[in-house]
C-alpha cells in the first residue's frame, strides 16, 4: 500500500510542491479528506521554497474547522502522490504512457511548454468554474446574499437658531426595513450655522436612498436639504 512521503524533509516538501504546481487541491476540485490526510502530515513551509505548498497549506487551513466534515478519502492523498515520488504506482493514463516510451525514451512525452502552459490554464479554468458552482450552490443553501451600503448623509438646518437635537430628533424616527441609524456628529458649515452628519447602513434590496431623503426633506420645520457625502458597498 502506498505511503504519503515525508514532508518534514526536503524530499517530501518538493514532491508536493511539483504536484501542486498545477492543482488546487489533492484531489479533484474542492477540499476533500485527501488535503486533510496530508495538511495533518505537514507543518508550514517556507513560502519562497515552496510557493505552491504554502500556498495550499494556507488555502486548506482555512478549513480547519470543517476538516472533519470534508468528503473524500484520505487513502487517495498517498495514492496520488506516490507517482509523483516515482512509486510504481500508477493511473491508467501513465501506464499508458509508460507502455508507449518502451521503444524510444528520449519521446516527450508531456509536449510542448506551449502545451503544457495551455492545459495548465485550461485545468484552472475548469477548477475556478467548479468553485464558482459550489459556491453559488452553497449561497443558494443559506439563502440570498444580502447586498449592503455605508452611507455618509449630510442633513443641513435652515439656519443658526435651527434645534439641532429636536431635527436629529426627527431623522432618526424615520423607520423602515433595512435601515439602520449609526453614529452622528455636527459639522461647522460656516457663520456660525452646523448641519448633522449621519452613518447609516442600508440594504440596497429595501432602502432607496433618494426616497429617503425625500422623507426627511418633508421634516420642514427643521431640514432645509441633505446630501450623501460618501456611499460605499459592503
Amino acid at each position: 500500500m502506498a505511503s504519503l512521503p515525508d514532508f518534514s524533509a526536503d524530499t517530501g516538501l518538493s514532491t508536493l510542491e511539483k504536484y501542486l504546481s498545477t492543482r488546487s487541491y489533492i484531489d479533484g476540485h474542492s477540499p476533500s479528506q485527501a488535503d486533510v490526510a496530508v495538511f495533518d502530515k505537514c507543518k508550514a513551509p517556507d513560502a519562497e521554497k515552496y510557493p505552491h505548498v504554502a500556498r495550499w497549506f494556507q488555502h486548506i487551513a482555512s478549513y480547519e474547522a470543517e476538516h472533519p466534515n470534508l468528503t473524500g478519502d484520505k487513502a487517495r492523498a498517498a495514492a496520488l502522490l506516490a507517482p509523483a515520488q516515482g512509486s510504481t504506482i500508477t493511473t491508467p493514463a501513465a501506464a499508458a504512457a509508460a507502455t508507449a516510451d518502451d521503444d524510444d525514451d528520449d519521446v516527450d512525452l508531456f509536449g510542448s511548454d506551449e502545451e503544457e502552459d495551455a492545459e495548465a490554464e485550461r485545468i484552472k479554468a475548469e477548477r475556478v468554474a467548479e468553485y464558482n458552482r459550489k459556491r453559488a450552490e452553497k449561497e443558494k443553501v443559506k439563502g440570498k446574499t444580502i447586498a449592503k451600503s455605508v452611507v455618509t448623509l449630510q442633513v443641513k438646518p435652515w439656519d443658526d437658531e435651527t434645534d439641532l437635537d429636536a431635527m436629529e430628533k426627527e431623522v432618526r424616527a424615520i423607520e423602515k426595513d433595512g435601515l439602520v441609524w449609526g453614529a452622528s456628529k455636527k459639522v461647522p458649515v460656516g457663520y456660525g450655522v452646523y448641519m448633522i452628519q449621519f452613518t447609516l447602513v442600508v440594504e440596497d434590496d429595501k432602502v432607496s436612498i433618494d426616497e429617503l431623503q425625500e422623507q426627511i426633506q418633508e421634516i420642514e420645520d427643521y431640514v432645509q436639504s441633505s446630501d450623501v457625502a460618501a456611499m460605499q458597498k459592503l
